[in-house]
């Protein structure tokens, strides 16, 4: 009963993920989102002071590809070596290779210009989606999946969850702040992050699933 719950959660994450991507591009592109865009970027421009740029700067470089691919190479050492969890080291692989695929896919389709209003740093590419926002919210919701079998302490499992949000939340803003995305490029690289995720995690259980399952009925007939 546990699993099949976890199923539905996983579908309907995604689900409700696909349809707010989706519903996001058609008013991206058909400029009806402006406003919006314009006004949370005024909001958040507004508190611009040195300290605040120096801590948004430090969390856009915690998104970048150098920071995750350090990252992603400590956890894979940490699934391999300590843990001992073939499974969710690919699973951790496939997951951070398909969520950078994705988003590359989808900026090369929608040629989105980014804002080019006040930036405090200079980057080069498309905006529509964020690939700082799409990588944060795959990676730290990914780790806190497969850390949170490993945390028996409810404080710990809490405070892994509250650390993965900030962590998403925190290098989603620093890239508005900054001046490089629009709040609806971060709102719908989280969207296809989070769309990414459940399916792969949902894929992943269920090949758990019946691995289980094949091997509880050869323990069975071998007795």
């Amino acid at each position: 009963m546990k699993l099949k719950y976890q199923f539905s959660i996983a579908f309907f994450v995604s689900l409700v993920s696909l349809i707010g991507f989706s519903s996001m591009a058609f008013l991206v592109s058909s400029h009806e989102i402006i406003q919006f865009d314009q006004t949370v970027v005024s909001f958040i421009q507004g508190l611009e002071s040195p300290m605040l740029t120096a801590i948004m700067t430090f969390f856009t470089f915690i998104g970048s590809t150098s920071s995750i691919v350090v990252l992603s190479l400590l956890t894979l050492f940490f699934l391999y070596n300590v843990f001992k969890h073939r499974s969710e080291l690919i699973l951790f692989m496939i997951v951070l290779l398909g969520s950078n695929v994705l988003f590359l896919s989808l900026k090369q389709f929608f040629h989105r210009a980014r804002p080019d209003f006040h930036r405090l740093i200079e980057v080069g590419g498309y905006s529509f989606p964020s690939g700082h926002a799409t990588n944060a919210i795959t990676l730290y919701g990914l780790l806190a999946y497969l850390l949170w079998r490993h945390i028996p302490a409810k404080w710990g499992r809490t405070f892994l969850i509250l650390l993965s949000i900030t962590m998403i939340m925190m290098i989603g803003t620093s890239r508005i702040y900054l001046g490089v995305h629009y709040p609806t490029d971060i709102i719908s690289g989280y969207l296809v992050g989070g769309f990414w995720l459940a399916i792969a995690i949902w894929f992943y259980q269920r090949r758990q699933k019946q691995k289980n399952s094949s091997q509880s009925d050869g323990g069975s007939i071998g007795i």
